[in-house]
């Protein structure tokens, strides 16, 4: 198995994906945060908050999501929200990571009483990352070309699932709007809003919010059900991604392609289990998750693999070597390394290829291939000649790296 050094893996360049903005808050920043809402932490030392809510391994996936209570209800403020995302930027460039695709559900923030509507919400969120951004594009190894430059583009999730009390103050409020409603279509319909609202917030501010995603509990709540949401998405030249195949299996990956038009897909975990295919008509599993795979290869649909947090959230892994991981590079899919949650799963970019290089079989070319798909693969804002440029330069810059650390074949 090839060998990487991890200053190799920490200067040569890299993306993140699949990042939630929510999930990757600095603890220092956070207890200092709480401390000014004066809202009640269970610890508010770091020692303390790792042990107690943002731990090294969770015993279920609601475990790891109980965090968020606690980001979220601090990120309802402008500044906050502007802060996070500015020492998130900071975070990644620090450690070689130059293009990031953070996500969020800003409805899960909105509170129009404070301020908080979803025009306020996005422009702070880009305030923070264009003020981090043009700090680095103005160093001297960047301006004279020695480093690429920095870029994100931000993408917005929609939920699939919430109720009328304890997620926001908006979702109360649609619920009470929609009170002759059935469930399913109170939230397709706050769906529908988010991405109409996204289309006219980047065509109005020129803002990088460059796709839309699918986001919380998937299990009941499969992407085929918000075909109109991502319809109206992809009439208007938003990039798409869904989270699939993450708590369901491949049936939910299958939707995200035919019915979403997915150009990626969130973690794609369960995609060759066929225990996880319920739907009776499919009577030879194998075949079906074959098909699937091969066709998903041959379309380069990428993957969005997020190591640690599948680890974290399925109790049932207990050796990442048995990570689907593995069959993901023997069928040549399109694969991309990320973090998920820096913040709830205690980790960095850095770490993901350290435990993807360490695990996995992984020669030179096709850590390359996974590195550059990062770039090409991205929902870069401008246009796709710009894209392809700046991957260019990015893998370029990858090519000195590894010269620059012997790191060859």
């Amino acid at each position: 198995m090839t060998k990487y050094s991890d200053a190799f893996i920490r200067e040569m360049p890299k993306s993140d994906l699949h990042l939630h903005l929510d999930g990757s808050l600095r603890i220092p920043t956070l207890i200092d945060m709480a401390k000014k809402a004066k809202l009640d932490l269970p610890s508010f030392t770091e020692q303390g908050l790792r042990e107690l809510v943002f731990k090294d391994s969770y015993a279920n996936l609601g475990e790891y999501l109980h965090g968020f209570q606690y980001t979220c209800t601090l990120m309802r403020n402008l500044e906050n929200i502007e802060q996070i995302s500015y020492e998130l930027a900071i975070d990644n460039q620090n450690e070689g990571v130059n293009y990031i695709e953070p996500r969020f559900a800003p409805q899960l923030l909105m509170d129009n009483e404070l301020g908080l509507t979803m025009e306020n919400v996005l422009l702070a969120t880009c305030k923070g990352f264009e003020r981090a951004k043009k700090e680095y594009n103005s160093r001297p190894d960047v301006v004279n070309g020695d480093k690429p430059e920095f870029h994100y583009g931000i993408i917005l999730c929609a939920m699939r699932k919430f109720g009328p009390k304890g997620y926001s103050p908006f979702y109360t409020r649609f619920f009470k709007m929609m009170e002759f409603s059935k469930e399913m279509e109170v939230i397709t319909e706050a769906a529908l809003q988010l991405v109409k609202a996204a289309v006219k917030i980047r065509d109005e501010h020129a803002l990088p919010i460059v796709g839309i995603d699918l986001a919380g509990q998937e299990d009941g709540y499969p992407p085929g059900k918000f075909r109109e949401v991502y319809a109206y998405a992809h009439k208007h030249f938003m990039h798409k991604t869904v989270h699939a195949g993450e708590a369901y299996g491949a049936e939910s990956v299958f939707q995200a392609i035919t019915d979403c038009y997915a150009d990626r897909i969130g973690h794609g975990y369960y995609l060759f289990d066929t225990d996880k295919i319920v739907d009776t008509n499919i009577t030879d599993k194998k075949k079906y998750v074959t098909d699937l795979a091969s066709y998903i290869a041959d379309k380069r649909v990428m993957i969005e693999v997020c190591l640690t947090s599948n680890l974290q959230t399925n109790p049932s892994l207990k050796d990442i070597k048995n990570h689907p991981f593995k069959h993901m590079l023997d069928n040549r899919m399109a694969l991309t390394i990320c973090t998920d949650n820096r913040l709830v799963s205690n980790t960095t970019v850095s770490n993901e290829y350290r435990l993807a290089v360490d695990n996995f079989e992984m020669p030179m070319k096709r850590l390359k291939d996974i590195v550059a798909y990062g770039f090409k693969k991205s929902f870069f804002p401008g246009n796709y000649v710009g894209k392809r440029d700046y991957a260019k330069k990015c893998m370029q810059y990858f090519d000195r790296v590894a010269l620059k650390h012997n790191v060859t074949g």
